[in-house]
């Protein structure tokens, strides 16, 4: 059998460990894996074959290593309007209770609203910041 046969295996096999596992480590060796059965179809010897399994591989873990570690860490669930859709929205705040929370109509229903901690309440037009369980964060607009 042919080593760059052997390497498309090899190559095959990562991807199909990839999609079980679920993460893109193996799918960026699996290119590695790719480059060394090219490098194979070229002619190149079986130490080279090895070499440029092992730049290519490594050096597409590593750079995705750099990349995610530039990318700002992602907000949690809780505050994040990709995930939350009511984060961002507006509400109205007529009074505020003495215990720091407010009854606001929001999407046709009566919420809680709380303001965040340190910040003094204060009536008026409110953006939800956050959703802790059935309460929602605001700031004042």
């Amino acid at each position: 059998m042919e080593l760059s046969t052997i390497w498309w295996l090899i190559a095959g096999a990562a991807i199909v460990l990839e999609l079980m596992s679920g993460t893109v480590y193996l799918l960026l060796l699996s290119g590695g894996f790719a480059a060394a059965a090219v490098s194979a179809h070229l002619g190149a010897g079986f130490t080279t074959q090895l070499v440029v399994a092992a730049v290519v591989g490594v050096g597409a873990v590593l750079g995705w290593y750099v990349i995610r570690k530039r990318r700002p860490p992602d907000l949690p669930s809780q505050s994040n309007p990709n995930v939350n859709l009511d984060v961002g929205g507006s509400v109205q705040v007529d009074a505020w209770n003495s215990d720091g929370t407010a009854s606001v109509r929001y999407r046709g229903a009566q919420w809680t609203a709380i303001h965040r901690p340190g910040v003094m309440p204060a009536t008026g037009m409110h953006r939800v910041t956050e959703v802790v369980g059935s309460r929602l964060v605001v700031d004042k607009i």
